[in-house]
This record gives structure tokens, sequence and C-alpha cells, in this order.
């Protein structure tokens, strides 16, 4: 796994604590720096302060765009996933296909068996539509 994969991991695994604790991510990046032994990759900090500063737009475009789903039935990890997919189609840097790929993959792993093929579906949306979004 590539440094940034690993980052996408680690941001992955503080916004899913915050869902299931029900506790701001913020608070838990902030405690996640209190008991590291080395530093966090930057990445990992770029990504989830960029999906809470986005939150509120990130939500309500997966709201809108996952046919049949709400944000609360979907499983937590997709839920995040998304978040952050979204959040690197939009706003990242890093080329289109990779944050989809990215996304995929570790929804195939981390995940349900039918959750690499509705993120790859959801986040391919959001990038069909992203032409005609003001961001």
């Amino acid at each position: 796994m590539t440094a940034r994969g690993k980052a996408r991991k680690r941001a992955l695994d503080v916004l899913y604590e915050a869902d299931l604790r029900g506790v701001a991510a913020i608070d838990v990046l902030e405690s996640r720096h209190e008991t590291l032994e080395a530093p966090m990759n930057p990445y990992t900090e770029t990504l989830v302060h960029g999906v809470i500063d986005h939150w509120d737009r990130i939500d309500d475009l997966l709201s809108t765009y996952a046919e049949g789903w709400s944000l609360d039935r979907m499983p937590a990890i997709d839920r995040n996933l998304l978040r952050i997919g979204t959040w690197e189609l939009l706003w990242g840097e890093v080329p289109e296909g990779v944050a989809i790929s990215e996304a995929v993959d570790l929804a195939r792993s981390l995940s349900t068996e039918e959750s690499g093929t509705f993120v790859n579906g959801l986040l391919a949306r959001i990038l069909q539509i992203k032409p005609t979004l003001s961001l």
C-alpha cells in the first residue's frame, strides 16, 4: 500500500470512529495525535480536515445521488469512504481515477461484498455531475 493509501486508511479510521462514537471527527483526530508514537501522515490530516470542511455539501451530494439509500442506511465504512472519495474528487489534487480506485479497493477489503460496486457507482456518478456543480 502506498503512503497515500495508508493515509486514506487512517483518515477512514478517524471518520469511522467518530461516526460510531457520535463524536466530532476533529476530536478523534486530535486524540490520535496524542496517542501516536510517530507523526501522522499530513495527507491523513488533509483528508479529515477536507471532509470536515465540506461535510454538509458532501452528505447532501451523497444523499441526493445514492438512489434508494439514505446515509443512515449505508454501512458506516462505505459512508465514510464515500465522504473521503467525494472530497478527493471535488476538492483534492489526486487524479479522479485514483480517488475512485482507492475508495473502491478499501471498500472491497473492509466492507461488504457489494460495497466495492456501490462505492464505485456512486463516486462515478459524482464525477459525472462534477462539471455542473458549483463548489
